[in-house]
């Protein structure tokens, strides 16, 4: 029975490891999907800020060729002021002029106004610029990285499963079985150790009686409250296996 447990404890070890790497590759296309996700929230916020400055440049030309109208109309209005006779056409004029003034005044304050905002947004998309490159050329390591790091958990799987391959082969075919409905339904722990008369998976107490039949080892034993297959964990060859489970 001895034998059996060996290989029962070693083929948990096995499972358990084959787990992490299959956990491993699970996490591996979404810590890509991380870094693409960063990436494409730069690039939308840099392609946000040359849109606004483009609208601004297009809205400043606007107001530019407005403020040239203007410019024509008080020349207009000023070139009227020498053939006006009356005092109160005169005065009406000049209201005109300095109406079209202030418009003018006003506008160029817009013009300069854009002109601040557009330069500013100019300097910060410079900025995201050497910063999405940086961010650019880290993505791609990372990515090569993991894509690295992918092949590596795939040699490990193969070797793993060549391993339990060779453990399951010619073993007792119903205490495999067992162990495979344990394993299913006991969260991927089929096996565990018992110390000091304490299961180390539940945590509960062994009766007495169970503990001394367990450390004799003639028969298969399992946890009387969470039913996992156990061994004695103070054993020497039980320990030299299992010391990684």
């Amino acid at each position: 029975m001895k034998t059996k447990l060996l290989v029962l404890i070693q083929l948990q070890k096995c499972d358990n490891r084959i787990a992490k790497v299959l956990q491993a590759k699970e996490q591996a296309p979404l810590r890509i999907q991380k870094l693409e996700d960063e990436l494409s929230v730069m690039e939308n916020q840099f392609k946000a800020d040359e849109d606004q400055i483009e609208a601004l440049r297009k809205d400043r030309r606007q107001l530019e060729r407005e403020i040239q109208e203007l410019d024509g109309k008080i020349e207009k209005s000023s070139t009227k002021l020498t053939q006006i006779k009356s005092n109160k056409e005169y005065t009406a004029a000049l209201k005109e002029i300095d109406d079209l003034k202030t418009i003018k005044f006003q506008t160029e304050e817009k013009a300069i106004q854009m002109m601040e905002t557009a330069e500013e947004l100019e300097q910060k998309c410079k900025g995201h610029k050497d910063t999405l490159k940086t961010l650019k050329d880290q993505c791609e390591k990372d990515k090569e990285a993991v894509r690295k790091e992918l092949h590596g958990l795939d040699r490990d799987l193969e070797a793993l499963q060549k391993e339990r391959a060779q453990l399951c082969c010619d073993f007792d075919q119903s205490l495999l079985k067992k162990y495979l409905f344990l394993r299913e339904r006991k969260g991927g722990l089929a096996v565990s150790s018992v110390v000091t008369g304490v299961c180390q998976t539940c945590h509960m107490g062994i009766p007495p009686q169970k503990f001394n039949e367990l450390i004799r080892g003639n028969d298969l034993m399992t946890c009387p409250h969470c039913n996992r297959i156990i061994y004695w964990g103070d054993d020497q060859d039980f320990q030299k296996i299992s010391s990684v489970l």
